[in-house]
């Protein structure tokens, strides 16, 4: 299988992995919340590791210290947060905690909610399909790895709010995993676009790591210490960087 594939089928896996974690809600109809704030927690930290090992420093690597490569990674890095605010502010969405953001809508809260975890999944499927079609195996495997891994917990976060809102069990299953899907769309276009223009790669990486960025400060760090579990959340960021620091070591 070529990169071209490997990113994309590398992303539909990660994205399936949300599924797993949406497995509890056949066995309870609760979960408890510092459970969940310590488990979005963890996925945070993953997903900070995996924005600085596998996407930052490959595309530092890449530019190799030439002054225009590495403006080229700073931009990516503001550019894609800044793409994902402007998606954040007009697109209508809606937060368990935050509550409603974007645009007004008259769209049910269930698909606003759904509209808002599909936000935030799409540029874990782009950095997939990025690090893939960079040409670096270790590293793409490594974020894959890593993003599945994270999807775990956040398909967990994604159910049971279904389930509070009235959504049947067997229903939100499969819209956890269908939000979990969109990441297949986000790697395709990510490594699409890298292989249309290697040059543009160091640009890339960095863009996928300044969306990931925009969600774990902009989303995942608020809604988890606005209660009083903020201290067993930051422990879990800290675990998770730890996890994927590790798994990138290996790999």
């Amino acid at each position: 299988m070529n990169q071209f594939g490997l990113g994309a089928f590398a992303s539909l896996i990660s994205g399936t992995a949300t599924a797993i974690g949406a497995i509890p809600i056949f066995f309870t109809k609760e979960l408890n919340e510092r459970y969940t704030d310590t488990l979005l927690g963890f996925s945070a930290g993953v997903m900070l590791a995996s924005s600085s090992f596998s996407l930052l420093i490959p595309a530092l690597n890449i530019a190799n210290y030439d002054p225009f490569k590495v403006f080229m990674v700073c931009a990516g890095v503001l550019c894609g947060g800044m793409c994902l605010g402007l998606i954040d502010k007009v697109v209508p969405h809606f937060h368990t905690i935050m509550g409603y953001e974007g645009r007004s809508s008259r769209l049910n809260k269930v698909i606003l909610f759904v509209i808002a975890i599909t936000i935030h999944n799409f540029p874990e499927g782009l950095a997939v399909g990025v690090s893939f079609s960079a040409g670096n195996f270790k590293d793409g495997l490594a974020i894959a790895i890593g993003i599945g891994l994270q999807n775990i917990p956040e398909g967990t976060a994604v159910a049971f709010p279904l389930i509070s809102e009235g959504v049947s069990k067997r229903k939100a299953f499969f819209i956890t995993l269908f939000t979990g899907l969109v990441e297949a769309v986000g790697g395709l276009i990510g490594a699409l676009l890298v292989k249309l223009s290697t040059s543009i790669l160091p640009f890339m990486l960095s863009f996928a790591a300044g969306a990931m960025l925009f969600v774990i400060c902009d989303e995942i760090i608020p809604e988890t210490h606005r209660g009083e579990n903020y201290r067993i959340s930051t422990y879990g960021i800290i675990i998770g960087f730890i996890v994927m620091m590790v798994f990138d070591t290996m790999l």
